[in-house]
């Protein structure tokens, strides 16, 4: 029975990836904090034949963090997988308040530090494991303030954890999506949905890798942020205060 543990599991690409990847032979963890929607989420999977523990968490409380792993250790002893898919945006520019600041370090980076140091000593012990940190392209190609620094932060944490473990036998992917259709993107129209986030989180899973990009079409946006930062200036100049990354 392989056991994984992914937060944010109530809603957008939490509960699509729960719902993907809980079938026979795995226990999904749900960590979120609405217990009422975590509930119907679990009831979905086991009617598809999986199993489903659910573990109301406040993932900026360190010791609701403490909590959750251990009741995801008591399914089976171990622990296969983690997905911290747990986020948040907020207001773009750096002109944010320190209350919006924060709220967004502590989901967004702090939660993802606090749940790798708490599973890498057990897949360290167990030899093996998958870990998957949900970025997004605004890691890449900074037009989100705040939200943005978390996610270059997280990008480098992950490349950073990976290094650290190589030869544990735990991998350590990123999945970094564009715009997928959310609650942070009611606005916007003709977005693909958070399955296709989903799909990318099973295959990391399955065979971690370095990073994953969805949809593709964001890759060229990428590279020119990287060889050309001047002219991605250009480009963007004016548009980042005005924008939410999803």
């Amino acid at each position: 029975m392989r056991v994984v543990i992914v937060t944010g599991a109530s809603s957008g690409i939490g509960r699509a990836t729960v719902t993907r990847i809980g079938r026979a032979g795995t226990t999904v963890v749900l960590a979120a904090r609405r217990a009422d929607e975590l509930e119907k989420v679990a009831g979905e999977i086991r009617a598809q034949g999986g199993d489903a523990l659910v573990v109301p968490t406040d993932v900026r409380d360190p010791a609701a963090i403490t909590a959750l792993t251990s009741a995801a250790i008591e399914v089976t002893g171990r622990i296969d997988g983690l997905v911290n898919n747990a986020g948040i945006g907020g207001p773009s520019s750096i002109l944010a308040d320190d209350e919006v600041v924060a709220g967004m370090i502590e989901v967004n980076l702090m939660a993802p530090i606090r749940l790798m140091r708490a599973v890498v000593p057990i897949m360290t012990e167990q030899g093996s494991g998958a870990i998957v940190n949900i970025g997004s392209v605004a890691g890449e190609i900074g037009l989100g303030g705040t939200y943005s620094a978390t996610k270059f932060a997280l990008r480098g944490m992950s490349d950073s954890v990976r290094r650290e473990l190589i030869g544990t036998g735990i991998g350590v992917t990123l999945v970094e999506p564009g715009f997928i259709a959310t609650d942070l993107t009611k606005r916007r129209r003709g977005l693909p949905g958070p399955e296709i986030v989903a799909a990318a989180v099973e295959r990391a899973l399955q065979r971690p890798r370095r990073r994953i990009v969805v949809p593709f079409k964001y890759r060229p946006a990428i590279t020119l942020a990287n060889t050309l930062p001047a002219l991605t200036d250009r480009l963007y100049a004016g548009r980042a205060a005005s924008r939410r990354e999803s």
